[in-house]
């Protein structure tokens, strides 16, 4: 599972950066991409990258200032000519459906795939057999959202050595202990899997934010994330200007992360006023705070690790 970024500029793109986008791939998980944010000319970034627009199951907006949707019907657009056997459905504020429908009617532009669009509220949005994602309510002057993707804890590893001290040698047997509840032994002894399995394993927690301004009381809807995704849109010395236009510091971010116990931060949503060196600037300031803090540039790849 890795997170590819595929533009890292705030408000507009710049010789350095594109403006906002970001998909998390699951090739092994679920065979999809799900992406986050869709600024404009994503889908041209994306020729740059391994990634396909028809391997995109979900799209998560998180509020719709133009640097953060203006890719979105084009690459629509684009999809409906891949037939992809994949569902798509997009999650956003209220007026998303709206963007897209005037977006794509006015143009002529097709859909052929089946789409389906959720205006959503803060609270869960998501939930299958494997995965959760829920949406938490940001701050930046109108609706915003960030989104927690939780992997659910899956069971953990067959107790061998109890096993065999029951005089149960390996074979398909083992796989019916780990995949029911209750085993029957060919004797009538019957197996509670719960008394052979070791602790459950802790699912993957991802935090990608959209724009806001710093909000500490986050702490706790993020705790011990494995990947925090934040914006930095300012430096350190700036953030009151951060504040009237919605935005964060690098240090706010890393200050949150902290907090939070995530295991990585990544900034992102980098001002076009910072080049390549003076953006260095702002990892290097997070890391005065958090040292597990990682500046994202364009085509940047992080691999979201298994505990």
């Amino acid at each position: 599972m890795e997170l590819h970024f595929l533009g890292t500029g705030a408000g507009l793109p710049s010789k350095d950066r594109n403006v906002t986008s970001i998909c998390l791939s699951m090739p092994q998980e679920r065979q999809a991409v799900w992406m986050f944010d869709c600024g404009e000319a994503t889908q041209h970034q994306m020729l740059y990258s391994p990634l396909k627009a028809g391997k995109i199951e979900k799209i998560f907006i998180t509020h719709l200032h133009g640097d953060h949707i203006y890719g979105l019907p084009g690459l629509l657009s684009t999809r409906s000519f891949q037939q992809s056997d994949l569902q798509l459905e997009i999650y956003g504020p209220r007026g998303i459906k709206e963007y897209i429908e005037v977006s794509l009617n006015i143009s002529g532009s097709s859909t052929a795939n089946s789409l389906i669009i959720h205006e959503i509220e803060p609270g869960r949005i998501f939930e299958d057999e494997g995965w959760t994602v829920d949406a938490i309510e940001l701050s930046h002057g109108i609706p915003c959202f960030g989104y927690i993707v939780k992997e659910k804890d899956t069971l953990g590893e067959l107790r061998v050595d109890k096993l065999r001290e029951l005089g149960i040698t390996p074979g398909p047997i083992y796989r019916s202990i780990k995949t029911q509840e209750v085993t029957e032994l060919p004797d009538g002894q019957q197996i509670r899997r719960a008394d052979f399995l070791g602790p459950d394993k802790p699912g993957r927690k991802l935090a990608i934010l959209g724009d806001t301004t710093y909000l500490p009381t986050l702490k706790e809807v993020l705790q011990d994330a494995d990947i925090l995704v934040h914006e930095a849109t300012f430096s350190a010395d700036e953030p009151e200007m951060a504040k009237a236009y919605g935005h964060s510091t690098a240090l706010q971010a890393a200050t949150l992360a902290k907090a939070a116990n995530v295991q990585k931060l990544v900034l992102t949503h980098i001002s076009a006023r910072y080049h390549k060196e003076e953006a260095e600037i702002l990892a290097e300031q997070a890391q005065t705070i958090f040292p597990a803090t990682e500046l994202a540039e364009d085509m940047s790849v992080f691999e979201v690790m298994k505990k």
